[in-house]
């Protein structure tokens, strides 16, 4: 900045920009509190259905969510032009009085016009034509003005650029719609761009020349900016992807660098982690310079990467970065493309297995749960953490029947070659490379994150999480993936599933979550005849919100049948089916239940049915857990309490939502089951007695005690069936509670009975007994 441009700037117009800028934002604040308040939870709660239910829902959801970002950006830049305009001001007033103070020891400072300026002494013409040299102190005045003057053009001009960086910055997050980034004063934004410009520099450094000090510093940096989106898009960007991935390619190779290894190397784990958040927080940036970023790594995934050539490949070192953090969803997508095609190539179209680590091979993945050299393994992991992208990959295809592959189903009575998706061939038929975890025991990363992925994909949320009042209905694309996984385990139960029983707990989730969807499929109603009342009434009886994904009565059975055989597994699909029978209960026990949702006039025969349906999938997956007992013996019993008290401490004050039916059975205003995502007394209540029946329940190491207990499931499965339709009859007054608790207790019991009738003609040769 010049020194007439700052003496004479008329900063009223910046003042100006300010102020209008703060209206903005004060507007904007009110627009987002109003959207939050009167559109997203008004949307929670409203009684969605068909088309309203897969896209209205949703888009109120992120419309809100897009005000809320308006007006984040919007504080932002008022914030960034008020420190701005404050300082100017300051250096303005700074300016003047030091010219003000020159003008009384004769010096005058003047603008040059070519960005610069001068200072100079005043002398009369008189003393000036007799060759008059003014003292040196006077000189001295000169040099101190000069000096003075440059450190203020220097502070303002620092101003002015940094303020313009990050406006731009900041300008620059999305081509459409607004940006997250979020900053009190431009101090810290800059220092934030600043600091990734540092760290950048650090990471392409050759990793062997890299000191404990400056590693220290790289992790201490990451950590503290990695969910900043200014630090981590000029970060990603001003590093690259190819240095990227050469920086953790060497880092994590055999070759140098052992100081570091010995001093730092179980910090590895945790730089791994910020990066890979780092990263991803960059990836949700749409500036020019990290779409290029994207595209330009997605062109490495099949490419060598590193110092020693050959491999690892681009996509082994990038999947062991992306598994913290929400990665965007096209790139992920891309990604997944990229790497499925070199998956084909690297496997011979999947007939054969690949990426298997060799002894001198670098440990990409520094977590411990396995050597990272499958890109799958990770690449799932970030899937995990993205459903959108989840469910779009596994839906993709993998094989085409054209392909050169010998993967094969009966058709017609003929043997053909049959398409695989994504899904098909990693759930089915992929030959997954044997791995390691830091304890050398064999690792289950592989397997347990593609459930994890699938538990995204099918849900609609992040693997581990719950669904929440946002959580969009399920959608055509989640239940078409819902229906292939459980065909898939009803064909072959043992060999894709309880081989692999560290991915029931995730199954499980699901399970939970599909309830309505698996109610309606035991329900005995015949969909496909156009002059079938039952179907009609199933509908009702079992109301549903979003896509329904059709499930084989018979696959579901062997679901849960499998599912039972898992302590979380069961835990989490018997709290989920008490908690439906009790909301479903309290739903068609409201006499102000709208004429078009009421099933019929028979409420013995609807508190009925819901009692024995809920029975048998109680019954069908206490028979799994028997099934595992049978074998496993108090030990494992143990394990299903402590899942039980998992389950119970992990709903607390949500047990609505929690339990897995909130994306699909939503309450109508006038029951209010999850409305705001918490539960009515009726489902609280019945909960807290299952937990309570679980925990007293004691097994003995023998026949006869398996027995007793799977009388104390029967009746125990009565009394909160009962309990259920007791307490919905107590609360609206249409039926005698008595008579409700009466017909649910016995036909819960029934519902119980049922499932082993059901169990032995579906999954033969099982150890249940009863």
């Amino acid at each position: 900045m010049d020194l007439d441009t700052l003496r004479h700037a008329n900063l009223k117009l910046l003042d100006d920009a300010v102020e209008d800028w703060s209206i903005i934002a004060r507007n904007l604040n009110t627009l987002a509190e109003d959207a939050e308040k009167g559109l997203r939870q008004a949307a929670n709660k409203a009684n969605w259905a068909g088309e309203n239910s897969r896209v209205t829902k949703e888009f109120i959801g992120k419309t809100a969510g897009e005000i809320r970002d308006a007006h984040t950006q919007a504080k932002s830049i008022h914030d960034v032009l008020k420190d701005t305009a404050g300082e100017l001001k300051g250096y303005r007033t700074q300016l003047k009085d030091a010219i003000d103070r020159g003008l009384k020891k004769n010096l005058t400072v003047m603008d040059t016009g070519d960005g610069g300026f001068t200072v100079t002494m005043n002398v009369h013409p008189d003393r000036a034509a007799e060759g008059y040299t003014p003292p040196s102190h006077t000189q001295s005045d000169v040099n101190a003005l000069r000096d003075e003057i440059q450190g203020i053009l220097g502070k303002a001009t620092e101003s002015d650029n940094s303020a313009s960086k990050v406006l731009k910055a900041l300008a620059d997050q999305t081509n459409y719609g607004f940006g997250e980034a979020s900053y009190q004063d431009r101090d810290k934004a800059a220092e934030a761009l600043k600091t990734a410009d540092e760290l950048a520099a650090l990471v392409k450094k050759d990793p062997d020349k890299l000191s404990t000090a400056e590693f220290d510093r790289l992790n201490a940096g990451l950590k503290k900016y990695s969910a900043d989106p200014l630090f981590a898009e000029r970060f990603a960007t001003t590093l690259g992807p190819r240095k990227t991935l050469d920086f953790w390619a060497g880092l994590t190779g055999q070759n140098g660098g052992w100081e570091l290894r010995h001093d730092r190397g179980e910090q590895f784990d945790d730089l791994q982690k910020h990066l890979s958040l780092t990263l991803a927080t960059a990836t949700q940036s749409d500036s020019a310079a990290m779409t290029s970023w994207k595209g330009n790594m997605v062109a490495l995934v099949d490419q060598p990467v590193g110092p020693g050539g050959g491999f690892p490949l681009g996509g082994q070192v990038m999947s062991n970065l992306m598994r913290w953090g929400d990665y965007d969803d096209r790139f992920l997508n891309s990604y997944g493309d990229k790497l499925m095609a070199t998956e084909k190539k690297m496997t011979g179209n999947g007939q054969h297995g690949a990426w298997q680590r060799m002894g001198g091979d670098p440990m990409l993945n520094r977590t411990g749960t396995d050597s990272g050299w499958d890109p799958m393994t990770g690449y799932l992991k970030a899937l995990a953490n993205n459903p959108d992208a989840a469910t779009s990959f596994f839906n993709d295809t993998f094989l085409t029947k054209d392909e050169d592959h010998d993967f094969t189903e009966k058709k017609d009575g003929k043997e053909v070659k049959k398409e695989l998706t994504n899904f098909d061939y990693l759930f089915e038929e992929r030959d997954w490379p044997a791995d390691y975890d830091s304890e050398h025991e064999e690792s289950i990363a592989g397997r347990n994150n593609l459930a994890m992925a699938l538990e995204a994909a099918t849900t609609g949320h992040p693997a581990g999480e719950q669904p929440t009042p946002d959580t969009p209905h399920h959608n055509a694309e989640q239940a078409k993936l819902m229906e292939r996984l459980v065909s898939s385990i009803g064909e072959d139960p043992e060999e894709r599933l309880l081989k692999h029983g560290h991915m029931i707990d995730s199954v499980g989730q699901i399970t939970a979550e599909y309830l309505p969807d698996i109610n309606r499929s035991i329900s005995g109603a015949d969909r496909n005849d156009p002059d079938s009342t039952s179907w009609e009434r199933t509908q009702k009886m079992y109301p549903m919100y979003g896509e329904e994904a059709v499930l084989d009565p018979r696959d579901v059975t062997k679901l849960l049948f499998t599912v039972g055989q898992n302590p979380d597994g069961y835990a989490a699909v018997e709290v989920g089916q008490k908690a439906y029978m009790s909301q479903l209960m309290e739903h068609h026990l409201n006499p102000d239940l709208p004429a078009g949702q009421v099933v019929d006039d028979d409420t013995e025969g609807v508190v009925r049915q819901i009692a024995e349906r809920s029975g048998e999938v109680s019954g069908i997956l206490a028979l799994g857990r028997q099934e595992e007992l049978a074998a496993a013996g108090k030990e494992k019993d143990e394990a299903y309490k402590d899942s039980m008290d998992l389950v119970k401490s992990s709903i607390s004050g949500g047990l609505g939502t929690a339990v897995g039916v909130g994306t699909s059975f939503v309450a109508t205003p006038w029951v209010g089951a999850l409305a705001g995502g918490a539960t009515t007394t009726v489902t609280g209540t019945v909960l807290e007695a299952v937990f309570q029946d679980f925990k007293s329940t004691e097994l003995e190491d023998s026949e006869d005690a398996r027995g007793e207990r799977w009388q104390q499931g029967l009746d125990n499965n009565g009394h909160r069936s009962g309990q259920a339709a007791r307490l919905a009859a107590e609360e609206f007054g249409m039926v005698d509670p008595a008579d409700a608790e009466t017909w649910a207790r016995e036909s819960g019991e029934q519902g119980y009975y049922n499932a082993q009738a059901i169990v032995d003609g579906r999954t033969p040769g099982s150890r249940t007994t009863s």
